[in-house]
């Protein structure tokens, strides 16, 4: 049964990577003969003060989304756990952005932030007049809003199957000892949607890494190369300087950190073979 699913991760995931890690030696504009250099690709590359640069740039984008996304995904998770009523009808409403292009968002939020003809002008709020994309300190801050608006919904959804998920035994034990919700929240909710966290925050993680539509329509890695990421990098060096060993290199270097980062927090979180058989 599992026969086609691993012939699909072999044909689209594991031989993509082996060709990727095989053109990362060699020296190829994309469209000429292919020339096998050795280690040229990487020495060239690890030189390039561009490189700490821009991992600079991706581990700042992803600690912060993370930062962000994580605590609003968590709270609105749990309201909707407990707002039974109307949640299916929330759920569906609150997945609308993750179904939308992250290009047409992007092209949305850069309209919408223009200090000239944008929200602020429309509705004469001047702390919206401000140059979002152009400034380097506020350029960041953006991504990090446009990523978590679009992300959200679908961390909260899994957050709201955790919730539901914690025995109402543990809450019922709590309600009768004296726990207000506050104290219920932190001493039973958390703990026990500990993997969950770690489930979450590991597609945050890895997912971070990827970012290159949203911040090539937005910013162009600009300005100068304040929100260049890692995969941005990667592109302007394959497709726009035609440097196919050097972007391998970078490639290949985004699967290492996607691996090392997705060890290091399966490591934190333990585990995780507990399962909880009563939900709410």
């Amino acid at each position: 049964m599992a026969l086609p699913a691993m012939l699909m991760f072999f044909a689209f995931g594991i031989i993509p990577l082996l060709g990727v890690l095989g053109l990362s030696f060699t020296t190829w504009d994309g469209i000429g003969t292919i020339h096998f250099t050795g280690l040229t690709s990487w020495k060239a590359e690890l030189k390039d003060p561009e490189l700490p640069h821009s991992l600079l740039v991706t581990f700042e984008i992803m600690i912060l989304s993370w930062l962000v996304q994580t605590p609003i995904s968590i709270l609105i998770g749990v309201f909707l756990a407990a707002f039974k009523r109307y949640r299916g009808f929330l759920a569906v409403l609150y997945f609308i952005p993750l179904l939308l292009s992250s290009v047409a968002i992007s092209i949305t939020y850069k309209a919408l932030l223009d200090p000239n003809f944008g929200l602020g002008t429309g509705l004469g709020v001047g702390f919206l007049n401000q140059d979002w994309l152009g400034s380097s300190k506020l350029a960041i801050w953006v991504l990090v809003f446009v990523v978590s608006w679009q992300y959200v919904p679908f961390h909260s959804l899994i957050y709201q199957g955790a919730v539901r998920q914690i025995p109402v035994s543990m809450l019922e034990a709590a309600q009768i000892d004296g726990a207000g919700r506050l104290r219920q929240f932190f001493s039973i909710t958390l703990p026990q949607i500990k993997y969950t966290i770690i489930t979450s925050s590991t597609l945050m993680v890895v997912g971070s890494l990827t970012f290159f539509d949203l911040i090539y329509v937005l910013t162009n890695g600009g300005p100068g190369d304040s929100t260049r990421a890692l995969a941005l990098e990667m592109y302007r060096k394959g497709f726009m300087a035609n440097l196919m060993g050097p972007a391998s290199a970078i490639a290949v270097i985004l699967v290492l950190v996607g691996l090392l980062l997705a060890q290091l927090l399966r490591r934190l979180g333990g585990r995780g073979d507990e399962s909880q058989l009563e939900g709410a």
